[in-house]
């Protein structure tokens, strides 16, 4: 049997939440699974998304707000990382997740997966 999980306080559920709205869009989630394979330029990542890099700034300033991402300056170029190992089986585990849940809905009205 699982142990009761222990109330986060209110500091930590509202940290929580900006980190998953800041997660909870598909161009900045696309960004952090791209930073899962290991630290990326800001031009890098832009070229890749084929975005501006304007955009590809304005989203990647978003998840290191949230904590998400770290940021190193090198020169005229900043380069960007996950925070840490939490956040990579996040992206990994929302993604796998959202795998189950569209084969599964499939599955649910009849169709084949």
């Amino acid at each position: 049997m699982r142990e009761p999980f222990a109330a986060p306080s209110v500091e930590t559920l509202e940290n929580a939440a900006a980190m998953l709205r800041a997660a909870g869009d598909a161009g900045r989630l696309r960004l952090l699974l791209r930073l899962v394979a290991g630290e990326r330029c800001v031009t890098e990542l832009a070229e890749a998304e084929g975005d501006k890099l304007a955009t590809v700034s304005a989203r990647l300033q978003q998840l290191h707000a949230a904590r998400l991402v770290t940021r190193r300056r090198e020169a005229r170029h900043i380069h960007y990382a996950l925070a840490d190992g939490h956040v990579a089986r996040l992206v990994r585990d929302i993604l796998d997740h959202a795998a189950e849940g569209a084969s599964s809905a499939r599955t649910r009205q009849g169709d084949r997966p």
